[in-house]
C-alpha cells in the first residue's frame, strides 16, 4: 500500500512516521509513505499557494492550480476514470464526513491513498469537485491544518494491514471492532481473548500484574478460571463504558436481550447515584 501526502509542511511528517508500528511497517515494506511539498508545484517566484477568497471574508484559500498539478504529477487517474478500490484522493477538512474505524478498514483495502492537507480557510472547492473522492474530518473541532489529521489517518489505516501488528487479531478485537463468530467457541473451549469483537462498543477495562496496586485489587471475576464469568464481566464493562462515554454508539449497534438487561440495570444504578 502507498500513501502520498500533499502538504505545505512536508517536514512535519519526519517524526510521526519514524516510530512504532508505522516505522516497522515501512521497514518491512508493507507500506510506503511519501510527502510532497505543495510549493514545488507553484509557478511564481514567491511560491504562492494561497489567495483571498472570492466574495470577501477573512482568511486565505489554497489555490486550485498547485494542488491539481501535484496530484497529476503522481499519475493518479482523473476522477471519472478512477477505480476507487485501487486508488483514492482524500481532502482533510473540518467540513468532511467523520473518520471512523469502518472508513479506516475501507482504506486499508486500497492500494493507494492520496491525502490533501488543508490549510487556512481550506481549498478552492473546484479541487474537491475535480479530484477528491472523499472529504473527511477526524473530529468535531478545527485544527490549524490537515497534517495532524493525516498522521492520525495513516496510523489508523496502517495498523490494519496484514503483518503490521505482532498479533494479527490485535486490530480486530478492540473498540469499534466487529463481533467475531468464534468468540463463543473461544469462551467455551479455552480462555477468552484479551480483547474480542466489541460489536461497535468501546473496549472493556484491562488489568495486569500485580493483582493489587496501592490498595486497589483487580475485579473478582478476573481472578478465577471461570471463562464464562470473564466473558460476562467484560461484556458488562464494555456496555458500562460505552453508556458512560459514548451512549450514541448504543443506537447504532445490535443489542441482545442480555445486553438490554445489563443496560437497564446500569441506567437504574446511575439514576440512583445522581
Amino acid at each position: 500500500m502507498r500513501f502520498d501526502i500533499i502538504t505545505i509542511f512536508p517536514g512535519f511528517f519526519d517524526s510521526p512516521l519514524d516510530y512504532g508500528i508505522l516505522k516497522r511497517a515501512r521497514t518491512a515494506g508493507l507500506v510506503e509513505v511519501a510527502t510532497h511539498d505543495l510549493r514545488a508545484f507553484t509557478h511564481d517566484r514567491h511560491r504562492t499557494v494561497d489567495d483571498r477568497p472570492f466574495g470577501g471574508g477573512e482568511g486565505m484559500v489554497l489555490k486550485p492550480e498547485p494542488i491539481y498539478d501535484a496530484v497529476a504529477s503522481l499519475g493518479i487517474s482523473p476522477k471519472p476514470e478512477r477505480n476507487q478500490s485501487k486508488e483514492t484522493v482524500i481532502f482533510l477538512s473540518a467540513q468532511g464526513r467523520p473518520f471512523t474505524q469502518a472508513v479506516a478498514q475501507e482504506l486499508a483495502a486500497t492500494e493507494r491513498v492520496v491525502i490533501l492537507c488543508g490549510r487556512y480557510e481550506g481549498i478552492d472547492e473546484r479541487v474537491n469537485e475535480l479530484l477528491c473522492d472523499r472529504e473527511i474530518s477526524i473530529g468535531d473541532y478545527v485544527l490549524s491544518g490537515g497534517e495532524l489529521a493525516a498522521a492520525v489517518m495513516v496510523d489508523a489505516v496502517v495498523r490494519l494491514l496484514p503483518g503490521a501488528l505482532g498479533n494479527p487479531d490485535s486490530s480486530r478485537f478492540e473498540s469499534f471492532g466487529a463481533e467475531d463468530a468464534t468468540e463463543e467457541a473461544d469462551a467455551a473451549n479455552g480462555p477468552p481473548r484479551s480483547t474480542y469483537g466489541a460489536g461497535g462498543l468501546l473496549d472493556y477495562p484491562h488489568y495486569t500484574r500485580p493483582a493489587e496496586f496501592r490498595g486497589v485489587a483487580i475485579p473478582e471475576p478476573l481472578r478465577g478460571g471461570d471463562h464464562e464469568a470473564v466473558r460476562r464481566w467484560r461484556r458488562r464493562m464494555a456496555l458500562e463504558k460505552t453508556l458512560r462515554n459514548r451512549p450514541d454508539l448504543l443506537e447504532r449497534i445490535a443489542i441482545s436481550d442480555e445486553d438490554e438487561e445489563i443496560l437497564a440495570e446500569l441506567r437504574l444504578n446511575r439514576e440512583e447515584h445522581e
